[in-house]
């Protein structure tokens, strides 16, 4: 299937799309900041540059974007029809680079949520308060990977 606007177009589309600062990265910020937690944003001298890093519980937290971390199962992941070895090659290689970054963090000792952007928006999206919750449970509590995700039926 052809693409609905010309190469120039979605250029500039594709150009515009944010790697920090999106949304739902705002969203998670101000539900955290709101709870009295404080962090800091994209520390450059961590693998991976996280969206998040809360030092106090040694915990860090990347808010992924279904389609470009290629979220399985998620209503907001779909492959595009066009370019497909493309698409999957890109895709996988940004699933392979979250894992490494996620194990290099868990050997310096930082554990890792990741908070999927359908936990945040689409038809599933978490209300703020269960999201908080879930945040919590996972900066208060012990596991080493936490994962937040829209609610599947």
């Amino acid at each position: 299937m052809a693409d609905i606007v010309s190469r120039d177009v979605r250029s500039r589309m594709m150009a515009g799309i944010k790697g920090r600062d999106t949304k739902p990265e705002i969203l998670v910020r101000q539900v955290l900041h709101q709870a009295g937690y404080r962090f800091r944003l994209h520390r450059k001298d961590l693998p991976g540059r996280p969206d998040l890093v809360l030092s106090k519980h040694k915990a860090v937290i990347f808010v992924n974007g279904c389609f470009w971390h290629g979220h399985e199962n998620c209503h907001l992941f779909r492959l595009p029809k066009s370019r497909q070895d493309f698409w999957e090659a890109k895709i996988s290689s940004n699933q392979a680079r979250d894992y490494r970054k996620q194990l290099e963090l868990g050997g310096v000792g930082w554990r890792v949520g990741v908070v999927w952007e359908c936990a945040l928006k689409g038809k599933w999206a978490l209300d703020q308060e269960i999201l908080l919750r879930s945040l919590e449970d996972f900066l208060l509590g012990d596991k080493t990977f936490a994962e937040m995700r829209g609610i599947q039926h």
